[in-house]
């Protein structure tokens, strides 16, 4: 529960806090432009929070369901206006005004994603160094020459410190069908431009693990299988283990490393084995059978022990993406920008079923990943606010009757034919809109719920 309301909370600041800057986008162009404001409201259903402020009187409001917001302007459209403010009515003012209006609300949400990246950048963007571990043979990566060892310097010329950063670099390409060019550093230390082919990648692998699909592994550090605590109901603890102990050998199987350890007790459920363990000077064989635990793939075997990680272990994986002030600039409009052409492409890629409608998350996914990255750090949620605003952004200039890009879509058409499109013709757009809305929402949500299922 606990878990769930700290996911609810950091959805809701996101949530609200993107909205508030999309609409504020509208409202602060509308009052430029001399369009009077009615109202201003982040979050639909019944307000919280209400205040009518300013010359125009415009009612303020915070309500309770945090999935939306909206600005109402005066149109005559919607109600009789008084003579002396006709000038006043968005219905009234210049194609320009009109568009410059409708188009402020994503510009805000793309604005408001460069700025986050640019605190980002300035702040250094922390991760792991991408470092090749175990390559399956016969994969693109296998065929490409990598080795167990090399360290990925940069992706078509542009420098990947990280390994998120040479991840989002190949997701680019898989989605634009390219082979890219890899600059590796060896064990050795000399340099080498591999060729990695992912012209064959299938959209769909970017969300089930597509580096794995391509045969690449992440190199990770040699973890001693070394104690450290133990569930206190768990096999480990009933049988006799204790922090501190190390574990040599399973069975006739010497033990390296905890990531074997743990794997051998994964395969095992509900089998008993023969673990040999050092505890100080004294060696000791403890029989433990670790508990059946069933996930989606499969069951598997559990004991309840976790390892001993000494405090500097990840140092030499760590790696910082940082940038100058001045170079981040550029760098957070290059980064808004390759985001937006990599949602789009995403989008294209489900409508034309290239890639599926899995893919589409909803309300109890973005829960999920406001509640992990706040639980990283500062930088991780600002990353994930502007990823969530790039998305918005998109999102609402698609050419969809009832979001921003359905109305600069009509107002194209009223450019073009001198005149604008009849209210029948909007109106039955609305409802189009509506439905396909309703539709892309039950979907989101159904995804989530498998999800969670799963």
């Amino acid at each position: 529960m606990g878990t769930f309301l700290y996911s609810f909370l950091f959805f809701v600041v996101a949530l609200s806090l993107l909205i508030a800057i999309h609409e504020f986008g509208h409202y602060w162009v509308a009052r430029k432009v001399g369009v009077k404001v009615l109202k201003f409201s982040i979050g639909f259903g019944k307000p919280i929070w209400r205040s009518v402020r300013g010359p125009d009187q415009t009612e303020y409001i915070l309500a309770m369901i945090p999935l939306g917001g909206y600005v109402k302007m005066l149109d005559e459209r919607e109600e009789e206006v008084a003579e002396n403010e006709i000038h006043r009515a968005f219905n009234r003012k210049p194609l320009l005004s009109r568009v410059a209006v409708v188009a402020a609300g994503p510009a805000f949400n793309f604005a408001f994603a460069i700025l986050a990246y640019f605190l980002m950048f300035n702040m250094g963007v922390p991760g792991i160094k991408p470092l090749v571990g175990n390559i399956e043979q016969g994969s693109p990566f296998s065929v490409a020459g990598f080795q167990k060892g090399d360290e990925i310097l940069s992706v078509d010329g542009d420098a990947t410190p990280t390994l998120e950063s040479f991840r989002l670099a190949l997701i680019e390409n898989v989605l634009a069908n390219n082979s890219v060019e890899v600059n590796v550093i060896r064990v050795s230390g000399s340099q080498k431009i591999l060729t990695l082919n992912l012209t064959e990648t299938p959209a769909d692998a970017i969300t089930t693990g597509f580096l794995q699909y391509l045969g690449f592994a992440p190199l990770r550090p040699n973890l001693p299988a070394i104690i450290d605590s133990l569930l206190p109901d768990g096999a480990a603890s009933q049988a006799g283990f204790q922090p501190g102990d190390k574990v040599i050998q399973v069975d006739d199987t010497v033990v390296e490393d905890w990531i074997g350890w743990a794997e051998y007790v994964r395969k095992r459920p509900e089998q008993s084995m023969e673990v040999l363990v050092e505890r100080g000077p004294q060696t000791l064989t403890i029989e433990v059978t670790p508990t059946r635990i069933e996930i989606q793939s499969g069951d598997i075997g559990r004991v309840g022990a976790s390892p001993h990680v000494p405090d500097d272990f990840f140092a030499d994986f760590r790696s910082v993406h940082e940038y100058s002030f001045f170079s981040a600039i550029p760098a957070a409009i290059y980064k808004t920008w390759d985001m937006s052409i990599l949602t789009l492409r995403m989008l294209w890629k489900m409508l034309v079923g290239e890639a599926s409608l899995e893919n589409i998350s909803g309300p109890i996914s973005i829960a999920q990943y406001a509640g992990q990255t706040a639980d990283i750090g500062f930088v991780a949620f600002l990353s994930f606010l502007a990823v969530v605003s790039v998305s918005l952004g998109v999102l609402n200039l698609l050419p969809i009757p009832i979001l921003d890009g359905g109305h600069l879509l009509y107002y194209l058409a009223e450019f073009i034919k001198g005149s604008p499109v009849s209210e029948n013709t909007q109106l039955l757009g609305q409802k189009i809109g509506i439905i396909m809305l309703g539709g892309l929402m039950f979907l989101a949500v159904f995804n989530d719920i498998n999800r969670l299922i799963g």
